[in-house]
């Protein structure tokens, strides 16, 4: 852990991951009394389908840490069916979700699906999804998306994906995933190390650092197309990108100069802009979502700190500490909401995640881990993903930010780490 954080603050930190099929173990759901009891009925028709959306559905509401299953069994309704409203309230039900699958002339499957308020006997409406086979599993996140939206009021991840990167032997993977960890896929390989991806705010790019030549040097990789250039190959140290909200410009840490300082770069690899100047170590950019500051780490007070500046640089009105709760600070990453800011502290000999409220200045621990790495929060703000350790072994582990709720993402046989948490897909 000492290398690591010297690589750190050096902006050489070896976050490593390689493809594999991802096992998602869920560790805590929540509260349970507080859990929404809904039953999501068997959709009539999907015996046809390689993949039966109903599980899919069925496992993003058990792993939202807010919903619980009423058993259904294998039976099934469509969604142009009239529930027994009695029935279902009599089983504890207070939602119900039906739904029908039926194969389109092109090929595809059109999927449409109802939920229902037991409780108040009437329907909340639905959605109609068409995909192609290789996208069913995506049609039942962005079923169980709206089901969270119509019954908590808030926008569900589950359409969300993740990017990490895999260590197995000399090779190195940048993957991509479903937000469950499932349908992973190689954006790169190498057998050089790939760290600090970093998701355009459209879904469509992401950053990275990669050392196949030998040193770090920033790529912007496309996703849909596999095409990517590179976005900073300066002498040195090219590394920690990170985009603006608007997806115009990237903020970076290089060493060209000297010490490791924060630059801002057009994302067309233009317009390098220097934003610190100083005797100090400052690294790990990150934008805050009103597009107003870059928060950044510094060891500027003697040990590494979060500092907050202007995105037009330290000239415009100076740098401000952010964190004081401990002595050692590492990896701002701060919530789509600009409320909070996840890092990680030195706690004794371990180096665990923390959150601090921005507003207040308070502090919340959300892990007791030796070993926890790169936070990134999800698109709702409401869940940190991080790589810690379980067991002894390297894996991702996800925590809702009031603490109560943590699930596991492990790869057999694999290291895992680097996670980014994708935006929301419109």
């Amino acid at each position: 852990m000492k290398l690591r954080l010297l690589l750190l603050i050096a902006t050489l930190s070896f976050g490593l991951s390689t493809q594999v099929k991802a096992q998602l173990t869920v560790e805590g759901y929540g509260v349970g009394q507080s859990l929404f009891p809904i039953a999501v009925m068997r959709f009539v028709g999907e015996n046809q389908l390689p993949l039966k959306v109903t599980d899919v559905v069925r496992s993003n509401l058990a792993r939202s840490g807010a919903m619980r299953h009423v058993e259904s069994g294998s039976a099934e309704m469509g969604w142009d069916a009239n529930p027994d409203y009695t029935s279902w309230k009599a089983r504890g039900a207070d939602a119900l979700a039906t739904g029908t699958v039926t194969r389109t002339p092109d090929g595809r499957f059109e999927i449409r699906y109802r939920l229902f308020d037991i409780r108040k006997n009437e329907s909340l409406g639905g959605l109609v999804v068409t995909v192609s086979a290789d996208e069913l599993r995506l049609a039942g996140h962005k079923v169980a998306d709206d089901i969270i939206q119509k019954l908590l009021g808030e926008r569900g991840i589950f359409s969300t994906r993740l990017s990490y990167v895999i260590r197995s032997g000399k090779s190195h993977r940048l993957v991509i995933s479903d937000s469950d960890g499932e349908n992973a896929k190689p954006a790169l390989a190498s057998n050089e190390p790939i760290i600090s991806p970093s998701w355009s705010p459209d879904g469509k790019k992401v950053a990275y650092v990669s050392f196949e030549s030998r040193k770090p040097v920033i790529y912007v990789h496309e996703l849909a197309t596999g095409r990517r250039t590179v976005l900073s190959d300066q002498k040195g140290n090219n590394s920690a990108p990170s985009w603006s909200v608007d997806g115009r410009y990237l903020a970076l840490a290089l060493s060209k100069d000297g010490n490791t300082q924060i630059y801002k770069i057009n994302a067309n690899g233009t317009g390098l802009t220097r934003l610190t100047r100083g005797r100090a170590i400052d690294t790990e950019p990150q934008w805050s979502p009103d597009g107003k500051f870059i928060y950044f780490t510094s060891d500027r007070s003697g040990s590494p700190q979060i500092y907050r500046m202007s995105i037009n640089g330290e000239t415009d009105g100076g740098a401000q500490r952010m964190t004081f709760k401990h002595g050692f600070v590492t990896s701002p990453r701060l919530s789509p909401d600009g409320k909070n800011m996840a890092y990680i502290a030195r706690v004794g000999g371990a180096y665990r995640l923390h959150l601090q409220d921005l507003t207040t200045g308070d502090v919340l621990p959300l892990s007791d881990g030796n070993r926890d790495e790169t936070p990134t929060f999800a698109a709702n703000g409401r869940y940190i993903l991080f790589a810690a350790r379980s067991g002894g072994k390297p894996v991702l582990m996800a925590v809702s930010i009031d603490g109560k709720n943590k699930q596991v993402l492990s790869l057999p046989g694999s290291d895992i780490r680097e996670p980014a948490w994708g935006p929301f897909m419109d």
